[in-house]
This record gives C-alpha cells, structure tokens and sequence, in this order.
C-alpha cells in the first residue's frame, strides 16, 4: 500500500469511529446531547459561492462552499469555532439539528473538510443548502446554514 492508501483508510477509519460515537452518543439522554453541541460565533455564515440562487447550469457542475466568522476542519477534529459543510439537495424537511446529521442522497458530509464538490443532478429544478456540523457531524448552537437556492440543470 502507498501513503496515500494508507492516509485515506486512516481517514475512512476516523469518520466511522466519530459517526459510530456519535449515533451511539445520539441515543442517550438529552443532556448528554446538549452537551455535544458546539456554539457557534454569532456572525458566523455559511453560503454558496457558485453557483448563485436562479442559475442555470449543466449537468455536471461544481458547488463552491463558502463560510465566514468560523474556520473548517475535518469530521472527527474537535476545535472552537470550525465545522464542516454538509450539501443539502432537494431537502424539504430539515432533520434534527440537535443530533448528527445522517448522510443519504439528500444530505451529503464533507467530512473532509473540502469547500467544493463536482456534482450531477439530473436536468430540472432543484434546492441546495449549507448546513455546517462540528467534528461530530452535529449542527452548532445558532446553526450554521446558508439560504436555501433554487438552481435550474439544463436538459
């Protein structure tokens, strides 16, 4: 195995130790909960820097993350005022911000701490929203979320 090998398990191997933490932790009482959340700074911002609410774009494109008033880091790094984005697509019902966020076709983890993705939606209109989780993949106090936009992928 080359470093890079080894270096992405290790990684794989975290994530799956935090999110197992985390869903095992997700179980217990409410205090236990609280006690996980993560304050956010009261000007902290998550938002799209490409593309923009109305756009038109096409099926294949990239998705920009922008954030200001916190740091990001990756899923499984505890650190003050950091967290990572989670993508938001089509979502019409937020989940339990007071839980970690699961990960499905709706709602994708950037527990890697990246600020852009090549997506593929298929052609029509479509949502996208930001919501940044700390290292636990659990929204901040004052949730981090961008405004929900509304893009359009050409046929």
């Amino acid at each position: 195995m080359n470093k890079l090998t080894i270096f992405t398990l290790s990684i794989a191997s975290a994530l799956f130790t935090v999110n197992a933490y985390a869903e095992d932790v997700s179980k217990k009482n409410d205090d236990a909960m609280a006690a996980l959340i993560s304050k956010a700074p009261e000007d902290a911002k998550a938002y799209f820097i490409d593309p923009v609410d109305g756009a038109e774009v096409e099926k294949n494109f990239t998705v920009r993350f922008g954030l200001s008033g916190m740091g990001v880091s990756p899923a499984g790094l505890e650190k003050d005022k950091t967290g990572h984005h989670h993508l938001l697509i089509n979502l019409e019902e937020m989940p339990d911000l007071s839980k970690p966020l699961p990960a499905n076709d709706n709602l994708k983890h950037f527990g890697g701490g990246q600020t852009e993705v090549e997506l593929t939606l298929e052609p029509g209109t479509h949502t996208l929203q930001l919501l940044l989780g700390n290292h636990l993949h659990i929204p901040h106090d004052k949730p981090v979320m961008s405004e929900k936009i509304t893009i359009t992928v050409k046929e």
